[in-house]
Order: C-alpha cells, then sequence, then structure tokens
C-alpha cells in the first residue's frame, strides 16, 4: 500500500521521488495496479481488485492515497490515507517513520484504523536492499514487525527485474499471533520519461492455521506515472 522501502531508500538518498524531474521541487506518481487477489501481511482480504493510488512528494516529506476496490465479490471496498517523512542516516540507509488512516465506508459502522510506523531501509550493493518495520494498530493493539530483503537485476537500458522477500509478524494484546511471508518476482519496462509498466507473480504464506487458506500464488500487473 505505502511506498515500498526500497523505493522510499532511493527517494530519499536522491532528495526526493523516483519521479522527479531533475527542475521540480515535489513530484506526483500516479500507479494503477490490478492483482488476481488482494493478499495484506498474509491474509487474503479479496479476489480481483483493480488498486490505484495516487502520491505527493516534496524534499524528504510525502503523502498519498491508496484504494482497492474489489472486482468480484461481495467484499467492502478500502481506502488508505498516508504520510510520512524519511530521513536519511547516511548514504546508503534512511530511516522512515509515519502513519496510515484505513477506512472501509461500505461496512455498517464504517470501520477506521490508524496505524503509525517506523522503519529503515538500506541499500546493500550488488543490486541488494534490505529494510525492518514497525507498525502499530492502535483499535485492534496489533502490533507488526516486518522485515525484507530486495535484488534487482537489470535487463536492459530500460527494463529490471527486481526480486523480494519478506517476513512478519503480527502480534496482538488479546492474542492470535501469527508469522507470515512472501515471495515476489517483478518485471519492470520503463516506456517513457513519465510512464512505466509491470507485471509480477507472488507467492505469500502464513501460520493462521484452523482451516482457513493460508497460501497464495497472485499476479500483479499495472502503469506507473510519475510527473
Amino acid at each position: 500500500m505505502k511506498k515500498t522501502a526500497a523505493l522510499l531508500l532511493a527517494a530519499v538518498l536522491t532528495g526526493g521521488s523516483l519521479s522527479a524531474q531533475e527542475d521540480s521541487s515535489y513530484s506526483i506518481t500516479v500507479d494503477f495496479p490490478y492483482v488476481s487477489d488482494y493478499v495484506f501481511r498474509g491474509v487474503k482480504f479479496a479476489d480481483d481488485s483493480i488498486q490505484p493510488s495516487i502520491e505527493f512528494a516534496t524534499g524528504d516529506f510525502y503523502a498519498g492515497m491508496w484504494t482497492s476496490q474489489p472486482v468480484t465479490g461481495n467484499i467492502a471496498n478500502e481506502f488508505d490515507f498516508y504520510m510520512g517523512y524519511g530521513v536519511a542516516l547516511s548514504d546508503t540507509w534512511a530511516l522512515d517513520f509515519g502513519f496510515t488512516y484505513y477506512y472501509y465506508p461500505e461496512t455498517p459502522s464504517g470501520d477506521e484504523q490508524f496505524e503509525p510506523f517506523v522503519g529503515v531501509s538500506g541499500d546493500l550493493g550488488g543490486g541488494m536492499s534490505a529494510s525492518a518495520y514497525y507498525y502499530y494498530e492502535t483499535e485492534f493493539e496489533a502490533s507488526t514487525f516486518q522485515v525484507g530483503l530486495g535484488y534487482s537485476a537489470e535487463i536492459s537500458d530500460t527494463s529490471t527485474f527486481d526480486f523480494a522477500a519478506d517476513y512478519g509478524f503480527v502480534g496482538f494484546d488479546g492474542g492470535g499471533d501469527y508469522s507470515y511471508w512472501s515471495l515476489s518476482g517483478t518485471y519492470n519496462l520503463t516506456l517513457n520519461d513519465t510512464a512505466s509498466t509491470y507485471l509480477g507473480l507472488v507467492y505469500a504464506d502464513n501460520d493462521i492455521g484452523g482451516g482457513a487458506d493460508d497460501s497464495f500464488f497472485y499476479v500483479i500487473t499495472g502503469i506507473s506515472l510519475g510527473f
């Protein structure tokens, strides 16, 4: 949902968003992805979904809105509003902190959640990156710890293939803790100065058990525009 740690790191260490123009003090990024399953922290929320987002960034500050709109199934839609601030700790590491406000307008009570976060991300060299984040969701008093590794392989001047692995643990004050993990591979293609497209395959799993689905393969594809 929120800007990924790898993108945040690149943005902070270069003084702005990846899509920022050299002569601009701010940038706007618009993303139009489709996912065959909506899986968040190892849990499936919906089937086929469209998940557009828009983000504004200036300097080390960023803010945006992300939404999930299910294509099939009787599942409520979701709107997430977030903002954060990135601080370069060194030439290769960055600190990120902020919050996300989750809103589900179609639920009977108009459910909403608030979640501050803090994390670090770094460039390990050789196309490798790493991140570690802590999130605290206030309504259910849930703490989430997530670590990730990424590798980006340049295929040509306009394309890369990116690998990512994530592991997380969610702990609740009232019990029901679980772990989750995922692996993904994504092909990225730059179309022109403002547009790029991508196609990826993700495997996600959890240890919740109890008869619930705990593993998923799904596809993500879309187009991004940066101004």
